[in-house]
């Protein structure tokens, strides 16, 4: 894999008999309350440019290829696909609670709900899941009031600030303090590969300060930009109270992997998608 950035600690990749891959982060690790993970595209049954572990009903697989590869991504995290709850992303910034009511859904049984980018619980054994190929996963732990949150952060979502709504609506829900949370910035797009409009970057100088601006993109010629979700994400993280030694970031771009993980940029749309999880134990 191309790492973006020697001087943050890399992710660890795990691997089964069955060759599942799967990445995860040091920080997450060493808490024993928690499973979490990123899926690879390695381990699954999918073929073509779905191969081989697509976790997407809606790109075009045979949908007993995407239960297998559940099936197979679940066991090798140690979870089972009835404990998965998935989100319904719509680029939002809507972030929904999540119960042991909805486990299953999106996996072995329909969503109850539409528009969610952002699911929260504070009960143990139900699997958050959400789907990437491009866009930016957040991990949220607070490990005072044992309460988690992912979310799915793409550049709208990142303009709708995706990330303070996680952690207000876990404040709301669980009295989580910012001060206590774990955040990890999972694989996504990196700047050298995202490039943008002029009516994108408009949007992000509407919500984040000049000061800011030369962090979070630079200009190109005809009106394009090269925009960094991953700066953007991590100052509205450390606004909200996020504390900087506890924030990991992602170090690993999606479309600079594309033969390793699915990428929206690298593949011009045929592609699959990877999850990311989160549960505790």
């Amino acid at each position: 894999m191309i790492w973006k950035c020697e001087t943050e600690p890399k992710l660890n990749i795990h691997k089964n008999a069955l060759g599942v891959e799967w990445l995860t982060y040091p920080a997450l690790d060493a808490c024993p309350e928690i499973v979490h993970g990123f899926s690879t595209r390695k381990g699954g049954i999918s073929t073509g440019y779905l191969e081989e572990m697509n976790l997407s009903f809606s790109r075009g697989d045979d949908p007993e290829n995407v239960k297998e590869n559940y099936r197979r991504m679940a066991d090798a995290l140690g979870i089972r696909p009835e404990q998965i709850v998935c989100s319904d992303q719509t680029h939002t910034s809507n972030v929904r609670v999540a119960d042991s009511s909805h486990c299953g859904e999106g996996v072995t049984r329909p969503k109850t709900w539409t528009d969610v980018d952002g699911l929260v619980t504070n009960e143990r054994g139900v699997a958050l899941c959400t789907s990437f190929a491009d866009c930016v996963p957040l991990y949220f732990y607070d490990p005072v009031h044992h309460a988690i949150g992912l979310s799915h952060s793409g550049w709208r979502g990142t303009v709708g600030q995706i990330g303070a709504v996680t952690l207000e609506t876990m404040r709301r829900e669980y009295d989580t303090g910012p001060e206590d949370v774990l955040v990890a910035i999972g694989p996504s797009i990196c700047q050298d590969c995202y490039e943008v409009s002029q009516d994108v970057i408009l949007e992000f100088q509407r919500i984040y300060p000049e000061s800011e601006w030369p962090r979070l993109y630079y200009a190109k010629p005809d009106n394009k930009y090269q925009l960094n979700l991953w700066e953007a994400c991590r100052y509205t993280l450390l606004k909200a109270g996020i504390q900087p030694q506890n924030l990991s970031m992602p170090n690993l771009c999606t479309c600079c992997n594309p033969t390793t993980l699915f990428s929206h940029r690298a593949s011009r749309g045929k592609r699959g998608n990877l999850n990311a999880f989160l549960m505790l134990k």
